[in-house]
């Protein structure tokens, strides 16, 4: 099957008409006609059938002849990961927790980043393909890069909330950490780790520290290790 993806659609939407981009890859490239059916999710839980009455490279137009709603992951992660120094292997993570299955994402800005920048545009177009290739019907949140310490003291009393770091101090397995069915916030650092202050400051703020095995991992490894680890869980 293959997956469009348009957010504006809601459960009693009747008309879809793609925009050029789209209409261009679904008349010229897919080669679709009048009457052939497209498969549509708004990355909200709904799954639409349409059926193609007017194809054309710069406008073509569906009517919705179903809609059927998918429940959301029965549990709800959110992974604050720091931007790796090279932009394809966080991009990596992107695709591959979004095909695992996370609720949401924040790029995370640290003491030890080497990335400061990001681009958000080119993050959710990657989300967006990832969840279309999976088959997926919703669109993990993905959030402005946010400062470490803005993000650490927000309050989430209903949360697990972890923080994995590599330092030879206490840690329990965040698999023996977590619980099903209860939300999870879990911070994972740059390539120099988290500083000692920023394992302190999550401490103190109700983060319990974790570890993610014996293995020493790259950020966007154990980004993807965390994600298998929660839905494995969840199962």
């Amino acid at each position: 099957m293959q997956l469009f993806y348009e957010p504006s659609l809601e459960e009693n939407s009747s008309e879809i008409v793609f925009g050029k981009d789209e209409s261009r890859h679904i008349s010229k490239v897919l080669r679709k006609q009048t009457g052939d059916l497209l498969n549509i999710t708004n990355g909200k839980g709904w799954l639409f059938t349409s059926e193609i009455t007017r194809t054309d490279h710069k406008s073509t137009v569906a009517k919705i002849v179903s809609a059927e709603y998918s429940p959301p992951l029965p549990y709800h992660l959110h992974l604050a990961v720091a931007p790796t120094k090279l932009n394809d292997r966080f991009e990596w993570f992107l695709e591959k927790a979004t095909e695992i299955g996370v609720s949401e994402i924040t790029p995370l800005l640290c003491e030890h980043s080497e990335r400061k920048v990001i681009k958000l545009e080119r993050y959710e177009r990657i989300v967006r393909s990832a969840m279309k290739q999976s088959l997926k019907m919703w669109k993990p949140k993905l959030n402005p890069i946010c400062n470490f310490e803005i993000f650490v003291r927000e309050k989430n009393p209903d949360a697990i909330k972890c923080v994995a770091h590599c330092y030879d101090t206490e840690r329990s397995s965040l698999k023996d950490t977590i619980v099903a069915g209860k939300p999870v916030i879990l911070m994972i650092g740059p390539e120099g780790d988290f500083s000692a202050d920023e394992v302190e400051l999550a401490v103190q703020n109700e983060f319990k520290p974790v570890h993610l095995g014996s293995s020493r991992l790259r950020t966007e490894t154990a980004a993807v290790v965390a994600c298998h680890a929660v839905s494995f869980v969840n199962e």
